[in-house]
């Protein structure tokens, strides 16, 4: 017999609005959404208290390196699944450049058999991209995979796709959403030979957005939008950084209407180039932080709708490989257990409402990713649900959940976490505590 629960009395962010009622779980999906009528909480196996909590949908993350198969040394689909958790993260999409990569469908299943196993979250995986392998790409099940992803920048292995005739094929014959990385890669190399001159070896952190500037960001975004306009592509452009490319984006219409869309990532939204000299490794990422105009930029760009969607683009080292000089630093760092709360500083901040927040980490993810049943707090739907508290804590080693036992976050107090996630009717982390005795589901998608 299936577990009935009942959170009450609870202020409910959902549907661009906050309204104050309860919300009845049966099973795993959400039996009803009550409003402010009174409910029988004799009538349930739990009844969890809501007064002064908040209660938003599970955020679904559209971008994360969670590094499994072959570089579990920096994080697996448990360790970093169990920290999305705890950051109310209750579904995930995560990235080919493993070891070996996603590229053929085998190895792509066989993703999805570790995840079945292993994942707290529910998930899904891309196909991944090459210059050689399209056939294996054009045989991708639209409805059972999150999208197709591009490399149109430096990538590990052979996952650079260069070739204008292979990226013609893929935007004119993809099954599925298409999700790039944008970096003109002839751009980077012109500007890392400039850098290597100027400094040598071991230049400062600071170099980082020139050499991945935004003319090479631009360069590779308007190649991907061009090519989506040429052939009525869906197209998904991941991580923008730079306020120039937001021109190539509309928001006149919904975005579960466009067929380009746009995603911007946390660490673009709270960090700026003044931030490289006390943060140094700890804030290299590709694409670039860049400067406080585009940081504003793109906060302005979430606020109006130009960018569709914010993620985290989660993607753990180990301190050992962190801590090295400029050119031996990879770039990348863990965010998954702290996005949420990020953006609820925002809204303490009051440059944020919570219904915008929710907007573009939950229900839009789902709309133009066409996620089943999920994204939203409505009758019917997989019970993805996050309780919310405001509770101080202080960002530190002890309390990372992430493989890698680090954060560019350290030493920032985030006032607001999830009390309780619940995956799929089962409530799977509660006060710091993680319930492990049901994994996620596969993802499904409505195409």
């Amino acid at each position: 017999m299936s577990q009935r629960i009942l959170i009450k009395n609870v202020r409910i962010v959902n549907d661009h609005a906050i309204t104050h009622g309860s919300v009845a779980v049966a099973g795993e999906k959400i039996e009803a959404v009550l409003g402010n009528t009174a409910a029988d909480g004799q009538a349930y196996d739990r009844v969890i208290e809501g007064k002064g909590r908040y209660l938003l949908p599970g955020i679904i993350d559209d971008q994360v390196h969670f590094r499994e198969p072959g570089l579990t040394h920096k994080g697996d689909l448990y360790t970093e699944s169990k920290a999305a958790v705890a950051g109310g993260i209750t579904s995930f999409m995560e990235m080919p450049n493993t070891n070996p990569q996603a590229v053929t469908q085998q190895l792509l299943e066989e993703k999805y058999t570790l995840a079945q196993s292993k994942s707290l979250a529910n998930y899904s995986f891309y196909m991944g991209v090459t210059n050689d392998n399209v056939e294996e790409v054009l045989k991708t099940d639209p409805k059972k995979i999150c999208g197709i992803k591009i490399f149109m920048g430096a990538s590990t292995g052979n996952m650079l796709v260069d070739n204008r005739q292979t990226l013609n094929i893929l935007f004119r014959d993809s099954p599925a959403l298409i999700a790039t990385h944008c970096e003109d890669e002839g751009t980077i190399r012109e500007n890392t030979a400039d850098i290597r001159h100027r400094y040598g070896e071991a230049p400062p952190f600071s170099v980082h957005p020139l050499i991945r500037s935004a003319e090479a960001c631009y360069r590779s975004s308007s190649l991907a939008a061009e090519l989506a306009a040429k052939h009525s592509s869906r197209l998904h452009i991941l991580h923008l950084s730079t306020k120039k490319e937001l021109e190539l984006f509309s928001n006149r219409i919904p975005s579960s209407e466009k067929n380009i869309t746009a995603e911007a990532c946390i660490h673009h939204l709270r960090f700026d180039d003044t931030d490289y000299d006390k943060k140094q490794w700890r804030i290299k990422w590709n694409p670039a932080i860049k400067r406080a105009q585009d940081r504003e930029a793109l906060f302005e760009a979430v606020l109006n709708n130009t960018i569709d969607v914010i993620a985290t683009d989660h993607a753990p080292h180990t301190l050992q490989e962190k801590q090295n000089s400029y050119f031996k630093a990879p770039s990348g760092g863990p965010m998954v257990q702290h996005a949420l709360p990020v953006m609820l500083e925002f809204y303490r901040q009051g440059k944020i409402d919570l219904p915008k927040i929710v907007e573009k980490m939950c229900h839009t993810p789902a709309d133009i990713f066409n996620v089943d049943k999920r994204g939203y707090i409505r009758e019917g739907y997989w019970a993805d649900l996050v309780v919310l508290e405001e509770q101080p804590q202080t960002v530190t080693t002890e309390n990372i959940h992430y493989k890698c036992g680090w954060s560019p976050l350290e030493g920032d107090t985030l006032h607001f976490h999830p009390a309780l996630t619940m995956i799929n009717g089962n409530v799977v982390y509660e006060q710091g505590l993680f319930y492990e005795h049901m994994k996620g589901k596969r993802l499904l998608f409505n195409r």
